[in-house]
């Protein structure tokens, strides 16, 4: 009887635990993504990012940078 007890009432293992996390969230209609991205804090990346940056052409650039200041909310000066 006590084992049945411990056996009811103690804790679910990490994997159990996000195992039915993610089951509820998928009962809701919601779908675990991941996204592996470029260590920003890495110099090799900085690196690679700056010489990017350097290649661009401010006058190809021009229509990008004016939506963005178009639908970003700047605090009035």
């Amino acid at each position: 009887m006590l084992d049945n007890y411990l056996e009811e009432n103690s804790m679910a293992s990490p994997a159990e635990r996000m195992k039915a996390m993610r089951e509820r969230r998928r009962a809701r209609g919601l779908r675990e993504l991941r996204s592996m991205v470029p260590d920003a804090r890495s110099k090799a990346v900085r690196r690679h990012v700056a010489k990017e940056v350097a290649r661009l052409d401010p006058s190809h650039e021009l229509d990008a940078m004016r939506w963005i200041e178009a639908v970003s909310e700047f605090d009035a000066a």
